[in-house]
């Protein structure tokens, strides 16, 4: 069996470097790609792009898109459907670390934990800092 891939469709082409930094975390990663969205490039050719990217990923493959409702995740969605790939949109560090993560140790992703990471991954870290110390003083006190 093959190994599935991950597709990123961001607006710019930021998912690449978005991956940079993941690679200085986990290490190389060689089953990640990207189709960038250039504000040149009409709905039409950018679905042809995705499609065509999406035409050689193996089934259990995976699309992360930027922002729900864009473009990227328009193009997604319709190619996911066609070809039968999951497709996740909020593409954020700990997401995409995670989804690499599952391939890295294996050959199939967890779908319902790349989902999960990324969304319990989004903090208010001014507000958890300060409970974390409200907990360690209520500790020392009781």
């Amino acid at each position: 069996m093959e190994r599935p891939q991950i597709l990123l469709l961001t607006h710019g082409g930021w998912g690449m470097s978005l991956l940079e930094g993941v690679k200085m975390v986990i290490g190389a990663v060689d089953f990640v790609q990207e189709v960038p969205l250039r504000p040149q490039v009409t709905f039409q050719e950018y679905l042809a792009l995705v499609r065509k990217a999406a035409d050689a990923m193996p089934d259990g493959s995976l699309i992360l898109t930027d922002m729900f409702g864009g473009t990227t995740t328009n193009a997604g969605a319709l190619v996911g459907r066609e070809k039968n790939i999951k497709v996740i949109s909020g593409l954020n560090a700990p997401l995409l670390i995670e989804a690499c993560l599952e391939l890295s140790d294996g050959d199939s992703i967890d779908f319902d934990s790349v989902l999960e990471t990324g969304q319990t991954s989004i903090i208010d870290v001014i507000e958890k800092i300060a409970k974390s110390l409200e907990e360690k003083e209520a500790e020392n006190n009781g």
